[in-house]
């Protein structure tokens, strides 16, 4: 009943986030510069620290910063190849449109492992499945503004968006119905983690910062940066 009312916590919580997104579009560029710093805050607070915690009873620590390093790494070889990356401004809408699509999937991956997070976490304790459950219901609304701006920054629809989101939002209560099927090897988690920081890492600094910039006032920008960030720092500290 309680993984049940916490899977239901993470549906909402990623919706709510992608409806202030499609509502406020007209704002986007400060929503932009919040999802920047959230997304940036997840890589370094929560995913990076989880990841060395985690796999370090596996992994030499050089090991999970290589991952980390990979992870960022191939996603700039994916996003300058086989995306096509360009920020040339008649560049073709089918590239963008893929970029943004790679973008919310790789969220959405990030949402299933959250979900299956709690399921691991649960499995080990009651207490360590709450306070793992607590991390991600807080970043879930700011992974509802991201799928959604990761979407709408390279020329999606708001049509598409609603579908990533929601996809997104469903992710993780896959991830939670995934682990009452199967046991996930506790020397793969660490690794995993580490590569989703290295992805989140290289989308923060390559899409959502330069873009919130563009052509907008720096301070308000700046500010709601730190503001995403910070704000996942908080999280992460209370929860753990």
């Amino acid at each position: 009943m309680l993984l049940t009312l916490i899977a239901l916590g993470t549906l909402v919580a990623t919706l709510l986030g992608g409806a202030v997104a499609l509502k406020l579009r007209d704002r986007l560029h400060l929503l932009l510069g919040f999802s920047a710093g959230a997304v940036l805050g997840v890589a370094l607070f929560d995913l990076a620290k989880e990841a060395i915690v985690t796999g370090i009873h596996y992994h030499a620590p050089a090991t999970i910063l290589l991952t980390i390093g990979i992870g960022f790494l191939g996603y700039l070889v994916l996003d300058r190849t086989i995306l096509l990356h360009s920020h040339v401004e008649n560049s073709d809408d089918h590239q963008h449109a893929s970029r943004g699509a790679f973008g919310a999937g790789t969220l959405s991956i990030h949402s299933f492992l959250d979900g299956v997070g709690i399921g691991i976490g649960f499995q080990v304790s009651a207490a360590v499945g709450l306070i793992v459950a607590l991390a991600v219901l807080a970043h879930d609304f700011s992974d509802g503004v991201n799928t959604v701006n990761m979407v709408l920054r390279n020329g999606g629809t708001r049509q598409q968006a609603s579908r990533w989101l929601l996809a997104d939002a469903i992710a993780p209560v896959f991830g939670i119905a995934s682990t009452l099927l199967l046991s996930v090897p506790d020397s793969a988690i660490g690794l995993a983690l580490a590569l989703f920081a290295g992805f989140f890492l290289y989308i923060s600094a390559s899409d959502l910062i330069p873009e919130s910039h563009h052509q907008h006032p720096r301070f308000f920008t700046t500010l709601m940066t730190i503001l995403g960030a910070g704000l996942i720092f908080l999280v992460v500290h209370l929860a753990g």
